[in-house]
């Protein structure tokens, strides 16, 4: 925007505000609408669809202009956001009515993708977080904040576990050091929003100083992150960028937790991807939470997500989760109250950081209120359960019983959705207040009542109070009455044929009627503020109850989902053997045409006698389902969930690795392979005895000899490692069931079909042994493929494999050569052969006209 010396005070006032935010839309409240000029107003005109306007000053410069009124604020800003633009909304700070000259303005908010907190910018079951990195040589330490739940958690690791992190929880907006803006594209790519701070920032001692402060302790040790130096670096990142953005009100961070990598099972980002255990980036198809989610709480539902991507270790934790989810499958009354009960909480964590965000409604106390009766109800009802777990829940729930009724007591149920609207406040808390109401509310019985008592004392029958702008109420007498006025009385006007008086007790009712509305809405802000104020110190527990709810909430879910699919208890051990009998895909199986069951196979491994299993079998027979579902059950229980079989004997797994299928990472130029080679040495470099590994089709994004090569050399890795993690290996190289016979370990198992003349069916039952027929000119002729081209492949599939045992690169030969030419020329080949030799032996460049003719007459003759 061009400056001017004829700028108006209000354009120089935003200019100087708009100078400590240049990078930020600046919405500025003038009035009734927020205001963006200049850029900003270009900006927003295109993402709100708003006009346009021109500002003219006075001057020859003018500005652009685009507004919306403040009630839409909602509306705009998170359009603003979604298009990932920082949003700087600036208030009037005070009355106009009250403001001497321009008035005073500032900005009371900086809104950005990491840091909403409107209802509008966040999804119900999800969390929105803000992640901080510090990157040092080796390891690093990530932070991640929600602020509108005051979800606050740490880490430290090396760049794949970063990278996890940062996968697993999807941060809306990442903060990290300027200086490191091309290592964070080279190693996450542009995928995440991102904003850079000063490298004077991530300074340890400053980190530690604010988070103390914030925390109000002397140490981090509490939260067991004192040794994590980068972290903590990380988190205090995130603080300061609090406090730089107008978030000063932060007291419902009460508490930093840790992720530690060794407390929960591993997978990669390409793990989680390939099985599909979260919706991808448009949110469509079908995953493992979507399957799974039975929750009724938003707490739950966000929990639950991030319980399917961080499973536990810990088999005690992991049976504390099974035991109860049994319980509540047993105890069916129970479970249906308690669901109903959680349902109607509300979202208690969102609710509570709303409070010192200073954004909570009369709405939100009163659900507040409601949420922490039925919470009292629910550690009521469960402090003497049978099962120890949910009696230490229910302990730790804490029912907040005095701001509670605090609450209930002062509130009116229904509240407005604000308290300028009015009626907040119930009537007897407040005597004043009262007293106002009966005023504002009561005034024309008590106008009445003053008519009357001094038509009596008066005798004036006719007399009548009335109003205007002019002296306000006054009492009208005929000249007939006007004798009897009595000397109290001060006359204000004369008429035609009336004379208007007013009286000491007229002026002061005046003066309590025309301000009470005022001060109706005066005492009741007081009053609602100062219950927000007090239910600050609240906030903790109120936070513990939401993440008890949510942590039953999941279990609850997980007995639904065990009992409407018939999910069985998993068996977890710690002797390394893997066994599944009838497993079933959860997905999958959800989702199949009305009638059809899911065909169940049992799978078995260990690291003595069957540590890998090469399967074989058609394409589209079930393999790759087969993989996963294995991967899926296996995580299942370390979730705490029952899994989809009739019996799981689970070992305790620390690493979940898959291969599967192929992508291209085109735009950071690495073919499929590449990608392939990739992920599968991230694999063959991590693995534990403790693993479980899934691989697809390895391999085939190269020439069929490499691929062979290098699927064969993984499979002996794999069994010739010390660690002999547990292996499925999928594939089409019918040559690897040839290691059956050379390792003891390795097992040939493929899925079964069956032929019925021309037509192929999948059984999708496993049975021991290798499969030497892929069937996949079958697929391709189930996909439509002309009935030409699938002749021609039969006829090219039975060359090779009578070829096979003695020559393959002959019959390749044979196929590219002879075949193709007599599919072409057919019965004219011999004539065809004489013209291209002819053809062969001219030498163009030194053909006459005359001669070309008599060649050309020549060829001719040959085809007659």
């Amino acid at each position: 925007m061009a400056k001017s010396g004829n700028d108006t005070p209000l354009m120089q006032q935003h200019r100087a505000i708009k100078q400590r935010y240049p990078d930020a839309i600046l919405l500025f409240r003038v009035g009734d609408f927020y205001e963006t000029f200049g850029e900003d107003a270009i900006h927003a005109s295109q993402v709100l669809g708003i006009t346009l306007t021109k500002r003219n000053n006075g001057a020859a410069a003018s500005s652009e202009l685009a507004g919306f009124p403040h009630h839409a604020l909602d509306t705009y800003l998170h359009k603003l956001v979604k298009a990932g633009f920082r949003v700087a909304i600036c208030d009037q700070l005070e009355d106009p009515k009250q403001a001497k000259g321009i008035v005073k303005r500032g900005v009371t908010e900086m809104v950005t993708p990491g840091l909403a907190s409107n209802d509008k910018l966040l999804e119900h079951n999800s969390n929105n977080f803000l992640a901080g990195i510090h990157f040092e040589e080796g390891k690093h330490g990530i932070s991640f904040l929600d602020i509108s739940t005051g979800e606050f958690f740490v880490a430290e690791g090396n760049i794949e576990y970063i990278d996890k992190l940062l996968q697993t929880l999807k941060p809306a907006e990442v903060i990290y050091q300027r200086s490191f803006q091309k290592y964070f594209k080279e190693n996450f790519g542009n995928k995440f929003y991102t904003y850079t701070l000063d490298s004077w920032i991530f300074d340890e001692a400053f980190a530690r100083e604010s988070l103390l402060k914030q925390f109000q302790t002397h140490s981090l040790k509490g939260f067991g992150i004192d040794n994590l130096s980068r972290g903590i670096i990380a988190s205090g990142a995130i603080l300061h960028y609090l406090k730089d953005t107008e978030h000063p009100n932060l007291q419902h961070l009460t508490t930093l937790q840790r992720l530690d990598q060794d407390d929960y099972l591993w997978m990669d980002r390409f793990t989680i991807r390939n099985l599909e255990l979260v919706p991808l980036g448009n949110g469509e198809g079908y995953s493992l939470l979507r399957s799974m989610d039975q929750t009724v709480s938003p707490m739950g539902a966000r929990l639950l997500k991030r319980w399917i991507l961080l499973p536990l270790k810990d088999q005690h934790k992991i049976e504390e989760r099974l035991n109860l989810v049994a319980h509540f499958i047993k105890e069916t009354g129970d479970r249906t109250e308690l669901i109903q009960q959680m349902k109607a909480t509300g979202d208690l964590e969102r609710l509570a950081a709303k409070i010192p965000l200073k954004k909570v409604t009369p709405r939100d106390l009163l659900q507040i209120a409601r949420g922490l009766q039925l919470i009292e109800q629910i550690r009521t009802k469960n402090l003497q359960a049978s099962n120890s777990y949910l009696k230490r829940l229910a302990d730790s729930l804490n029912a907040c019983g005095i701001i509670r009724d605090k609450i209930v007591a002062q509130l009116i149920d229904p509240a407005p959705t604000t308290v300028q609207k009015g009626g907040v406040i119930k009537e007897g808390v407040n005597e004043d207040l009262d007293q106002l109401r009966k005023i504002a509310h009561g005034g024309k019985e008590y106008l009445l009542q003053i008519q009357a008592r001094e038509a009596e004392r008066t005798g004036i029958s006719s007399l009548k109070v009335s109003y205007n702008n002019v002296f306000g109420y006054y009492l009208e007498v005929t000249n007939s009455h006007k004798s009897k006025v009595p000397a109290d009385w001060i006359r204000k006007q004369t008429l035609t044929n009336a004379e208007r008086y007013i009286t000491p007790e007229l002026k002061t009712y005046e003066e309590q009627i025309t301000g009470a509305e005022e001060k109706i809405l005066q005492i009741e802000t007081r009053l609602f503020d100062e219950l927000v104020q007090e239910l600050q110190e609240y906030i903790a527990p109120i936070q513990v109850n939401a993440h008890v709810i949510a942590i039953l909430d999941c279990l609850t879910c997980f007995a639904q989902i065990a009992l409407i699919h018939k999910y069985k208890q998993p068996v977890l051990k710690d002797d390394g053997i893997l066994n599944i009998k009838a497993a079933r895909h959860p997905v999958i199986e959800q989702h199949l045409p009305a009638g059809e069951t899911y065909v169940s196979n049992d799978i078995y491994l260990d690291r003595e006698s069957q540590q890998i299993i090469i399967l074989t079998g058609p394409n589209m027979s079930g393999k790759s389902a087969l993989l996963r579902q294995t991967a899926l059950i296996t995580l299942m229980a370390h979730m705490g969930s029952f899994v989809p079989a009739d019996e799981a004997y689970i070992p305790l797994t620390d690493k979940i690795f898959t291969r599967v299928g192929a992508s291209d990472n085109l735009s950071g130029g690495e073919s499929t392979f590449m990608v392939e080679m990739n992920e599968t040495a991230s694999i063959i470099n991590n693995i534990t005895e403790r693993s479980l590994i899934l691989l697809d089709e390895i391999g085939r994004g190269t020439s069929t000899y490499d691929g062979i090569s290098i699927a064969w050399s993984i499979v002996e890795f794999l069994n010739n490692s010390t660690a002999q993690p547990k292996t499925l290996f999928a594939t089409h190289y019918h040559e690897l069931n040839e290691l059956e016979h050379r390792f003891p370990r390795i097992k040939n198992y493929h899925i079964t079909n069956k032929e019925i003349g021309n037509k192929v069916i999948f059984l999708r039952k496993l049975a021991p042994g290798g499969s030497t027929h892929s069937f996949g000119i079958h697929v391709a002729k189930m996909a439509g493929m002309p009935p030409s081209l699938i002749n021609r492949a039969n006829e090219i599939l039975a060359q090779l494999e009578s070829a096979r045992q003695d020559a393959p690169d002959a019959a390749v030969q044979q196929i590219t050569t002879q075949k193709m030419q007599l599919s072409i020329f057919d019965a004219h080949t011999d004539t065809f052969q004489q013209i291209r030799e002819k053809l062969d032996g001219i030498d163009i460049n030194r053909l006459t006209p005359v001669e070309a003719l008599l060649k050309l007459q020549e060829i001719k003759n040959l085809i007659k």
